[in-house]
């Protein structure tokens, strides 16, 4: 009986140090859901989401709509699109990113793909390279990443790892249901990319 008890009594905490850990990790996801722009960057990244059959996903339009956003206040900026091919995709997510940018008016000399990536740490890296190959210093040139902004807290992490010298621009999410299910992910991917990446 009175194992039974310290049983319940040590998975009881165990339960109540997970919920902490999630809520700590829940909250650095939503603090850093704000944009960081203050310099003109010459060179601006997107970051690539789900690809449908048809075109971009919802997270993905909601991306490219703010990337363009920002191109049409700073037309000189090149435009690195960060995305690879997934199993269930028609094309890259570069490939496509650049599409629906040229049929908004962005001239097609000035998005560059990056079509490798699997996974942010690998959208960064690869990025930074061809940053590189452009001719940009990573490290003192001066980038804009966009993504989703539940995502930028891990962003912001893993520049600063690489040394990637980058401000930030959040998209919004398409609807509540989408919101809350990449919100609660993003408290575990976080953890992964804080330990792994």
């Amino acid at each position: 009986m009175k194992i039974a008890k310290l049983l319940l009594r040590l998975l009881t905490a165990l339960l109540a140090l997970g919920v902490l850990c999630f809520g700590a990790l829940e909250a650095v996801v939503l603090a850093g859901c704000w944009d960081e722009t203050g310099r003109d960057a010459p060179v601006m990244i997107v970051l690539g989401a789900k690809l449908w059959q048809d075109g971009p996903s919802p997270v993905l339009e909601l991306r490219l709509e703010k990337a363009l956003e920002y191109w049409r206040e700073h037309p000189e900026t090149e435009v690195i699109l960060s995305g690879g091919q997934g199993a269930d995709e028609p094309e890259s997510e570069a490939g496509a990113m650049a599409e629906w940018l040229e049929e908004r008016g962005v001239p097609g000399g000035q998005l560059h793909l990056e079509e490798r990536s699997t996974n942010t740490a690998e959208n960064l890296r690869y990025s930074m390279q061809l940053m590189e190959q452009l001719g940009y210093d990573p490290e003192s040139t001066p980038a804009v990443v966009v993504s989703s902004a539940f995502h930028l807290a891990r962003v912001r992490l893993l520049c600063g790892r690489y040394g990637l010298e980058a401000d930030t621009l959040g998209a919004p999410m398409p609807d509540g249901k989408s919101a809350v299910y990449s919100y609660t992910r993003e408290a575990f991917a976080l953890l992964k990319s804080f330990f792994f990446d």
